[in-house]
């Protein structure tokens, strides 16, 4: 009984965690790919207009909507007590790629699908994430 209770402190505080380590790759490894866009460095047709109108897009990346891929994997992991870093890693990554399909469903105006750039800085943040909730919640019994 008391571990259930430890549980349910455990869980919500690991996920703030891996969404907070989310955030913090996907704005410095996101200001790292406009940065080579605009010195020119970056071998592709992406500009930093096309960051911009992303950035300016982005809000409904931040909508309610876009937990749910997130809180699914975490709720099949305790559920079916999965303890493999492989399972939050990839859960992690293939949840914050699915932001963008998300935000534009959740959206009433018509979304153009990212630049590949946006899809590999959005996995390695769910990458992260996941690492970092396995590391504090789902290692554990």
């Amino acid at each position: 009984m008391l571990l259930t209770i430890g549980r349910l402190f455990l869980v919500p505080i690991a996920f703030l965690l891996a969404a907070a380590v989310s955030l913090v790759v996907v704005v410095t490894l996101g200001l790292e790919k406009v940065t080579h866009a605009m010195h020119g460095k970056e071998a592709g047709l992406e500009t930093i207009e096309a960051y911009y109108e992303l950035f300016a897009k982005g809000l409904p990346l931040l909508a309610t909507v876009t937990m749910l891929p997130a809180l699914a994997v975490i709720l099949i992991g305790e559920v079916a007590r999965i303890r493999s870093w492989l399972y939050y890693m990839v859960g992690g990554g293939l949840a914050l790629g699915l932001m963008p399909l998300l935000a534009r469903a959740a959206s009433s105006e018509v979304l153009a699908a990212p630049p590949a750039t946006v899809w590999q800085v959005l996995a390695t943040a769910g990458f992260a994430g996941g690492l970092v909730y396995w590391l504090v919640a789902g290692r554990s019994v």
